[in-house]
């Protein structure tokens, strides 16, 4: 395990820009969080859901009531981990504040504690990821529900709901 810092690194704050999202659409980022028995409770994110808005902050829109965003609003601790074949990254994160409430959404401020990188061992012989999880069909980007996800990643203000 390589740890590369408190910042994302430039290729993974590039594809969490969502600059590129249509050709990241279909992928699945597992977002682990601790429920309140203090065991790992994982969900599926997608590159829809999330936004680094530098290289120390991301920004994820989940269900406002899902056990997720319980677990982030009582522990305010999650690791996304990004297994692709580029290379395999887990961010380790806290949320910073309460979440920004829309209807069924609620959008969490997450700030990246560290990034480790799984990397094969010498004697693992270059053994690497040869696919992620992935997902189909890929969500439209002009449905109501990616269309009010996409806005609520970019408010700014504390509170709608």
């Amino acid at each position: 395990m390589k740890n590369l810092g408190a910042e994302l690194p430039p290729d993974l704050l590039a594809a969490l820009s969502q600059a590129d999202l249509p050709s990241r659409l279909g992928r699945g980022i597992p977002l682990i969080t601790i429920d309140a028995e203090e065991r790992p409770h994982p969900m599926l994110c997608s590159y829809l859901e999330l936004l680094a808005t530098d290289a120390a902050t991301i920004r994820a829109v989940i269900a406002s009531g899902s056990g997720s965003a319980r677990n982030l609003e009582t522990r305010g601790t999650a690791t996304l981990l990004f297994v692709e074949p580029e290379r395999t990254v887990y961010v380790k994160c806290r949320a910073a504040g309460a979440p920004l409430v829309d209807g069924v959404l609620a959008r969490f401020v997450l700030r990246v504690e560290v990034v480790l990188e799984d990397v094969a061992a010498e004697w693992e012989g270059g053994v690497h990821i040869t696919g992620g999880i992935t997902y189909a069909p890929a969500p439209s980007l002009g449905t109501p529900e990616a269309q009010a996800t996409y806005r609520l990643l970019r408010r700014d203000s504390l509170r709608v709901a």
